[in-house]
């Protein structure tokens, strides 16, 4: 696996912001960060990555999900794999329907952080830096963890983007599976968002239960 060092500021993102907590003594650092969050259609997805002090590389090319092609994302899914721990954590179209999407946001990603828990991780005692300005996680935990926002985390920190390569990857694969199972959407393509061709099958075919249902009630056969 080709790396890059963390210092490197020609690139983007970079390790400086974990790397200035390692030095104040902090031992883990996982990135998080959510895909399909607007999407009308599918599951939200939260991405978790762990980086421990003392890493100071990250795979060549790693960006966030947004600014990478579908196949780039593809093939760097396997060296986020390799670099470090991981997980991804869903909330389905129901969930958000039922409960708000703010609150499945923390849900998914508990979930996932449940999941690097049972790996080995030592998630209580890790850094938890989540994208935006909003800390929608504290509420849903059990256990409080140290949370931190970060406006443009995804793009700045590499922790973040390879949390968001590994929820962008993990979900676009959960909807090119829901499309071959309800063709008339497009979602191989749209992957849920409310692209034309979406909304022209809900106009022709209605809704299913992979629809976020009061998202998209404004269309006549909802």
């Amino acid at each position: 696996m080709k790396l890059v060092k963390a210092k490197d500021s020609s690139k983007d993102p970079t390790l400086d912001f974990e790397c200035s907590h390692f030095e104040q003594g902090i031992e883990l650092v996982i990135g998080i960060d959510e895909v399909g969050r607007g999407a009308i259609a599918g599951p939200v997805a939260v991405g978790v990555h762990a980086v421990i002090a003392g890493v100071t590389e990250f795979p060549t090319g790693l960006r966030d999900s947004k600014l990478l092609s579908e196949k780039r994302r593809e093939g760097l899914a396997p060296l986020v794999a390799e670099w470090g721990a991981g997980a991804v954590g869903f909330a389905a179209a129901e969930e958000i329907d039922t409960h708000g999407i703010t609150a499945m946001l923390g849900a998914a990603a508990r979930r996932a952080l449940l999941e690097l828990h049972r790996t080995g991780v030592p998630v209580d005692r890790a850094l938890i830096l989540l994208d935006g300005s909003h800390d929608w996680l504290s509420p849903v935990l059990r256990s409080p963890l140290n949370v931190i926002t970060k406006v443009g985390a995804d793009r700045a920190c590499a922790s973040v983007a390879a949390a968001s390569v590994r929820a962008k990857v993990e979900r676009d694969a959960v909807m090119r599976e829901a499309d071959i199972k309800y063709p008339h959407y497009a979602w191989a393509s749209n992957k849920g968002y409310g692209a034309a061709a979406h909304y022209a099958g809900i106009e022709l075919h209605g809704v299913t239960d992979f629809h976020r249902k009061t998202w998209v009630k404004s269309i006549s056969r909802v």
